[in-house]
């Protein structure tokens, strides 16, 4: 199985006029990420910024739940935190990984707006259950991750789509939908499809005829 690894850009990234800027670090995608990654089994989750002061504040964030009283009131909130990496940039992600794994990560870029994605789930879903090469996901804030990154990525994962022409999601809730397809377990809501030739045996019992 390849190890997977999470990456969360505040820089390089677009604001939503096209500008690329330096966004802030919150709260809530650092505990609700790191929880996601917990729970699917990422190996590590880089919170990456180069504003040093906002790595600080991070640190403080996350120390108050790892160490004393916030480690002992939310022992799981610790478990997932323990994940987490402050990094000034992706180049230094890139080589802590490199060193855990001893080797490169095959880079993986998402975007809701990626014009040509090169890979879709199925494919990275098997090579994380089947393959060697150790993955590192990028997620971007704002309005995501800049063209440049995007085009130095290995690959350029299949963008999350919806039911209709909205299409903004949060990056805590599109980390969440995109790990769920990658390391989700398959086949255990089983129990909840429509049996098969129930559609049909409600119809007749019911006088419901369709005309397809």
């Amino acid at each position: 199985m390849a190890a997977l690894y999470l990456a969360l850009l505040h820089y390089p990234v677009y604001d939503k006029n096209g500008q690329v800027v330096t966004t802030s670090i919150t709260n809530m995608d650092i505990h609700d990420i790191s929880r996601s990654a917990k729970t699917y089994g990422a190996s590590r989750f880089y919170v990456v910024t180069p504003v040093k002061a906002l790595r600080d504040l991070a640190s403080r964030i996350i120390g108050h739940w790892m160490h004393g009283r916030g480690a002992t009131y939310n022992d799981t909130r610790r478990e997932a935190l323990e994940l987490v990496s402050l990094v000034a940039d992706l180049d230094t992600t890139l080589r802590d990984v490199a060193e855990r794994e001893g080797r490169p990560p095959r880079i993986v870029a998402t975007s809701a707006r990626a014009p040509a994605p090169t890979l879709d789930f199925a494919s990275l879903r098997w090579h994380l259950e089947n393959g060697e090469e150790p993955v590192l996901l990028l997620f971007g804030t704002g309005w995501g991750l800049t063209e440049e990154t995007i085009a130095a990525a290995d690959d350029i994962l299949a963008p999350l789509r919806g039911s209709g022409a909205y299409n903004h999601l949060s990056v805590r809730a599109a980390a969440a939908i995109i790990l769920d397809r990658l390391r989700g377990r398959q086949g255990e809501d089983a129990q909840f499809a429509e049996p098969r030739g129930a559609r049909k045996n409600v119809e007749e019992t019911h006088g419901y005829h369709r005309n397809d």
